[in-house]
């Protein structure tokens, strides 16, 4: 497992002192200012360049959907995957209005997607059910957190400086749940959520393939990379590996919604040392996100009611991001504008 470097600790306390320079009362940029010294820190620089982001999304399906968890049919997969690539779907949009790298990764989709300039990792066509199977095995979930690793090395050789990952996989808030109740200790009914709509009736049914696949798993101690394996799915281990990977190799990482905030709490399980990376863009409408990002010490920058995934939520938060950096390296401070500081009391 590659080492994970700590954020520069010098670089957080010269931007801290920048901030109390800055032509403003102290503090009065709020969140903004915490996310300049932030990033900072994770740059390595007093002052952090402008982001260069890179969205990878990354599809599998899920067994678990023969229980009847989710709205739609699995076959919405592959037929998404094909949105994104054409450009029609919303983190293509937004890919587009943010200047941002986007990259589709098949890491196991059931449908044969080799007519589509997708990245083809698939593992293996669709994860088991995870009510009555491991979702994956041990070599698989290898492989799929190498997916992963290796989408997190090409944005990063394509010049990227901040990584978002986005999800596709009908079915894939089940085993997410799944995940997370394992990861934090809450209930089923505290975490699982409507994910594509679903009604009361399969929402009940919903927490109850959650809570049999916690008791098919069993309350002993386990690693990240075998809850990976027992309950999670291709492109969640996929984003985990994409997370690790990233950390490792000293790049940021904006956590979209409940998926990715899933795979982040299972790589944290992996590798402790991973948590000073992740920066939580918002707090998806689904139920048990807000606890989910709790349990990471996270504080999401927006809450606008969504629940798509994709990485949309994560794209829609970056302009916030890169402003905080232009407010950061382009406001004069007092010296330089000639303006008189805050007096003493």
């Amino acid at each position: 497992m590659p080492r994970i470097p700590a954020p520069d600790s010098a670089a957080c306390l010269a931007a801290a002192a920048r901030q109390q320079q800055l032509t403003k009362p102290a503090g009065s940029l709020g969140k903004l200012e915490e996310l300049a010294i932030t990033l900072a820190g994770l740059q390595g620089r007093d002052i952090p360049l402008p982001l260069k982001p890179a969205i990878t999304v990354f599809a599998g399906d899920h067994g678990v959907c023969a229980e009847g968890v989710s709205a739609y049919p699995p076959e919405v997969t592959a037929a998404m995957v094909a949105n994104f690539v054409h450009g029609g779907a919303a983190i293509s949009v937004l890919a587009r209005a943010n200047q941002a790298r986007l990259e589709v990764v098949d890491a196991g989709v059931a449908a044969d997607l080799a007519a589509l300039p997708v990245v083809h990792a698939k593992v293996r066509a669709g994860s088991g059910n995870i009510r009555r199977e491991p979702a994956m095995s041990a070599k698989q979930c290898a492989a799929a957190l190498e997916v992963g690793r290796m989408a997190a090395r090409r944005a990063i050789a394509d010049g990227a400086s901040l990584l978002i990952a986005g999800d596709m996989g009908i079915g894939n808030t089940t085993p997410s749940a799944a995940l997370i109740c394992r990861l934090t200790g809450h209930r089923p009914e505290a975490i699982v959520g409507r994910g594509t709509g679903v009604g009361d009736q399969a929402l009940h049914l919903k927490c109850q393939v959650v809570a049999d696949a916690l008791a098919r798993v069993g309350s002993a101690p386990l690693d990240g990379i075998t809850l990976l394996a027992e309950l999670g799915g291709l492109e969640i281990a996929a984003i985990a590996g994409f997370y690790l990977e990233g950390a490792a190799q000293g790049v940021p990482l904006l956590l979209d919604g409940f998926i990715s905030t899933a795979a982040a709490l299972a790589a944290q399980a992996i590798a402790p040392d991973i948590t000073p990376w992740l920066l939580a863009s918002h707090c998806s409408q689904e139920t048990g996100h807000a606890l989910a990002l709790a349990s990471l010490g996270l504080t999401p920058l927006i809450d606008f009611g969504l629940r798509l995934g994709e990485g949309s939520g994560a794209a829609l938060a970056l302009p916030l991001l890169q402003q905080a950096i232009a407010l950061h390296a382009g406001m004069a401070t007092f010296a330089e504008a000639g303006v008189a500081g805050k007096s003493a009391p």
